[in-house]
């Protein structure tokens, strides 16, 4: 069976919405090699943000991640924060990303991530090998950047504009959630 985005498949926001859905295990069923090398940062990072949106729509904290192979540009993994509905503080958009992706070598992979990292996946990436993140939020939340660069971690940020307007509005929604999420419940405000 020929996979539906193909070479000749425009790249739209629709496809990317499919493809941020769909299990990564059946993305080849989805997508070809052809449609894969077309996609720029840009449109995993708007996959991401789309996962981000999930989490949101879900009651959660809007924050996503897609991990790529850097060789394939094929997607290995992707997640999305999962802190209140699966009860659990450290199932962050990142933190899935590679749960989904498993135990594969990340030096060779780009995250991207729909807000800068929290301090603990921050501390993770370059633990795991994480070769290079991609943030789409440094509006909203920034800070770990740096903490990357010295672990040897290439930093790029291509900032969404409708990931940073749905962080926002979360963070007005949901103040406690949002500390919560990054600093643990017993944050202060």
């Amino acid at each position: 069976m020929q996979p539906l985005l193909n070479e000749n498949t425009p790249v739209t926001e629709s496809a990317l919405n499919a493809i941020a859905h769909m299990p990564t295990a059946s993305l080849s069923a989805l997508m070809d090699d052809a449609f894969t090398r077309r996609l720029s940062d840009a449109d995993f990072m708007r996959v991401a943000v789309l996962l981000a949106q999930k989490s949101y729509d879900e009651g959660g904290c809007p924050i996503g991640a897609v991990i790529i192979d850097n060789a394939t540009r094929r997607i290995v993994g992707k997640g999305h924060n999962t802190l209140v509905q699966e009860s659990h503080p450290y199932n962050h958009g990142e933190t899935a990303a590679m749960r989904d992706a498993g135990r594969l070598d990340f030096s060779q992979t780009t995250l991207f991530t729909s807000l800068s990292p929290c301090d603990i996946c921050a501390t993770l990436l370059p633990m795991r090998g994480v070769a290079r993140v991609v943030i789409g939020d440094v509006t909203n939340a920034s800070g770990t950047e740096a903490l990357l660069r010295e672990k040897g971690v290439q930093v790029d940020i291509i900032e969404d504009a409708q990931g940073i307007a749905l962080y926002a509005r979360f963070r007005a929604e949901n103040p406690a959630l949002e500390r919560e999420d990054w600093k643990g419940v017993v944050a202060k405000g």
